[in-house]
């Protein structure tokens, strides 16, 4: 094993000297440590429930300071952060700033599964995998948590493709979406990486939905988001099968708005006079299945995520079959618990480590930031469906 050890990492230095010294990609060879006790100090609150859904807070004692660190939405909005068209005309860096001479034109080299990010901020940039850029060629999102530093040449960045059926634009520049895609659409995107099965759930609503109804002990009702109800939704509204034209307008947009109040007010109730304690991510289940987690390094972080990834959770409830059922507290905290599993890990020296732990039927995501000191900035556990 320490010869074979040995030489693994003797490839990978050979690769890192190869491709720059940007990003060193490395395998556990041995399972991580088993650990029965949740991470960090987090503790979940009681659930709050609205049919199909129980959304358990995740409270700590403290809170990192995350405020230099950027999201995709201020940078698109302010300007600071330029995504485009792999190969468009007009991107250019000159002496550390960037010049955008109207009007880009597309040329041959464009790809639906890659883009170019400019970060021209004096802040590093935070991506978060299921985030959804708008325009170009088709609306795209971002393939995998990562960081972009300050002053960073453009970045080939990997995304999936969430509108199938167009290919043409006026522009190839992106804009910010507020949105990120419901939990069966991100889960393609971060774990599986498969183009395929992200346009499958796209146009099918939720890969949790059979899962959901073998957990069931009662009878299921069928979910408000039914396959039918999508199909028409894309042949009379969303044509090239937008995510943004079949999940936010019309008859299904409507019922993810209402659906979403509902369940805001009574988080804001149930998490108005919290005391010492600080709201940094959340853990939701779907009936009496534990589903998924989004964990943040500080209050203020998780406040920028949360109206987004409300939406996502709820499109992903009315996808799925109404099962009045709740999980249990214990349940949810297993969620905070670390898995114990291989272990995948991505670095670019000095900025960011991504990992990815498997347990089962359990996928652990979490993105540490490097500088100006170590935090994990996200922590996506989730519940495979496939």
């Amino acid at each position: 094993m320490q010869r074979s050890l040995s030489a693994v990492i003797t490839m990978a230095l050979a690769a890192v000297s190869t491709f720059g010294g940007l990003v060193f990609v490395w395998a556990a060879p041995h399972p991580t440590k088993a650990s029965q006790r949740p991470e960090g100090d987090w503790k979940i609150l009681d659930p709050v429930t609205y049919e199909n859904i129980a959304i358990f807070p995740v409270v700590s004692s403290s809170s990192q300071d995350t405020s230099s660190f950027l999201t995709l939405e201020e940078g698109l909005a302010s300007g600071e952060v330029i995504v485009s068209e792999r190969g468009a005309a007009g991107i250019v860096r000159n002496r550390g700033q960037v010049r955008v001479p109207p009007p880009p034109q597309y040329d041959g080299a464009a790809s639906v599964n890659q883009l170019v990010l400019i970060n021209r901020s004096k802040r590093p940039l935070l991506l978060l995998a299921g985030e959804l850029v708008s325009g170009g060629k088709q609306d795209r999102i971002i393939g995998k948590d990562r960081i972009v530093p300050v002053g960073a040449e453009p970045l080939p960045l990997d995304v999936f493709c969430v509108e199938h059926g167009r290919w043409t634009g006026a522009s190839s520049q992106f804009t910010a979406s507020k949105t990120i895609v419901h939990p069966s659409v991100r889960e393609q995107a971060a774990v599986n990486q498969e183009q395929a099965e992200v346009w499958s759930a796209v146009a099918g609503g939720s890969v949790g939905a059979a899962l959901g109804s073998r957990a069931a002990t009662h009878p299921a009702a069928a979910p408000r988001i039914s396959a039918q109800t999508l199909a028409d939704t894309i042949a009379s509204e969303a044509p090239t099968q937008s995510y943004r034209k079949i999940y936010e307008g019309g008859r299904v947009g409507g019922s993810v708005d209402s659906f979403v109040d509902q369940v805001q007010r009574r988080f804001a109730r149930a998490t108005a006079n919290l005391k010492g304690e600080h709201l940094v991510g959340v853990v939701v289940a779907y009936g009496g299945e534990v589903a998924w987690s989004d964990i943040f390094a500080s209050d203020e972080l998780f406040r920028q995520y949360w109206s987004k990834l409300l939406r996502s959770y709820a499109v992903e409830a009315l996808a799925r079959p109404t099962m009045r059922e709740t999980a249990s507290a214990d349940d949810a905290r297993e969620f905070l618990r670390r898995p114990v599993g291989r272990e995948v890990q991505e670095t670019e020296a000095g900025v960011y480590r991504w990992r990815e732990i498997a347990e089962g039927p359990l996928a652990l995501i979490e993105l540490d930031a490097l500088q100006p000191k170590t935090i994990t900035l996200h922590r996506l556990l989730l519940h495979r469906t496939s």
